[in-house]
């Protein structure tokens, strides 16, 4: 059976490091705030460009730890997209404010800037895009619009596009806060729970160090509230054995998606990813659309393919948002690629033997033909 995501592949190729890793944690007992987490935050700081790196226990943590030191709270809104994972606007709901949903761009799929402007009030505390599938968004116009009303903060959600760039510069450098995953399907990723937070900003470094540790600023002193959003030392060791092989990994995955692409082009009704002009992808996931999605779908499990339908309800329909007061056909772009949405294989260790395999099940399915 082809794995959606191997990560097997990539454990025995590492297998002798993580050993090593995980015994020097073992050796030392510092299993919370070892040597090892704050390692692991000079080396990514360093790879992303940016002054400051923070770990923290998860993805869907990180966001909430950004926003926390930025001071968002109830009447207040933040702006994202209803085209993700739940925990970008869970975040804001548990903190008491409300999620602005705007649509996404019809081609990458991420925050559509053309649209962002009508969205902001004087109740706007932060504006949070995704860099979705393995890409950012735009966030060049993101940051204009932002800065020409106010210097609102912009809260980077790369937890699909960590080791992307935009401009050439990485994703989790181009704005007020970077926040992304470790969690294992990522293209980095670790075997738990596991996030980083980003920025040049000596100030809000301080509180979100501060935030991850229940407030504290020296022991037993809490100026501030905060949580328990450590990042585990054995965790951390993880990571690092994974990061000197990160960026081949990524070319490697950008190989295998070239490979999609030149197998699926002329497939009828197949519209394949998008990666906008100076943009690159680490391709979290590699995902095309069809009106015929389901049974593509369907044909793909009959031969033991897995496939995954990311989002197929997006945000603005979801009950826990119901308060919101959307409805269907407030964000159209969003709800036809929820539909018509498909995420195939896609990992470092991908063959094309086996994209083949895949490609062929998609033609037929394409064409009406289960087989």
């Amino acid at each position: 059976m082809i794995p959606f995501i191997d990560l097997k592949s990539q454990q025995e190729r590492i297998k002798p490091q993580l050993d090593a890793a995980i015994a020097r944690v073992l050796e030392h007992g510092k299993y919370i705030m070892g040597p090892e987490v704050q390692e692991l935050e000079e080396r990514l700081a360093d790879y992303v460009g940016v002054k400051h790196c923070i770990g923290v226990s998860s993805g869907t943590d990180s966001l909430l730890i950004a926003m926390m030191a930025l001071n968002i709270g109830p009447g207040d809104e933040v702006i994202t997209v209803p085209y993700t994972w739940i925990s970008t606007a869970e975040m804001i709901a548990l903190l008491g404010a409300k999620p602005v949903f705007v649509d996404i761009e019809e081609d990458t799929w991420n925050m559509d800037p053309t649209k962002l402007a009508a969205a902001i009030t004087d109740r706007t505390k932060a504006i949070m895009p995704v860099g979705i599938y393995g890409q950012t968004a735009n966030m060049t116009a993101i940051n204009q619009i932002a800065e020409r009303h106010g210097n609102i903060p912009v809260i980077e959600d790369a937890a699909q596009s960590f080791g992307a760039t935009h401009h050439g510069r990485r994703s989790c450098s181009l704005s007020t806060i970077g926040s992304t995953s470790f969690f294992p399907t990522k293209p980095l990723g670790c075997y738990g729970d596991g996030g980083a937070l980003f920025t040049d900003n000596d100030e809000l470094a301080q509180r979100m160090r501060q935030i991850r540790v229940h407030g504290q600023a020296e022991k037993h002193h809490h100026p501030i509230l905060g949580l328990n959003g450590r990042l585990d030392t054995i965790q951390a060791a993880i990571v690092l054995c994974k990061l000197p092989i990160f960026d081949e990994e990524i070319s490697l995955r950008q190989s295998a998606a070239a490979r999609y692409n030149d197998q699926q082009k002329n497939i009828e009704g197949i519209r394949l990813p998008h990666i906008a002009t100076d943009n690159t992808s680490v391709y979290a996931q590699y995902t095309i659309t069809s009106p015929k999605r389901d049974l593509i779908r369907d044909n793909l499990k009959i031969n033991e393919i897995p496939s995954v339908s990311y989002y197929s309800v997006p945000l603005h329909l979801q009950r826990a948002f119901g308060n919101l007061g959307y409805k269907q056909g407030d964000f159209p772009t969003t709800e036809q690629i929820a539909t018509n949405g498909l995420s195939l294989p896609m990992s470092p260790f991908l063959t094309p033997q086996e994209q083949e395999v895949i490609t062929g099940k998609v033609r037929c399915a394409a064409n009406e033909v289960l087989a």
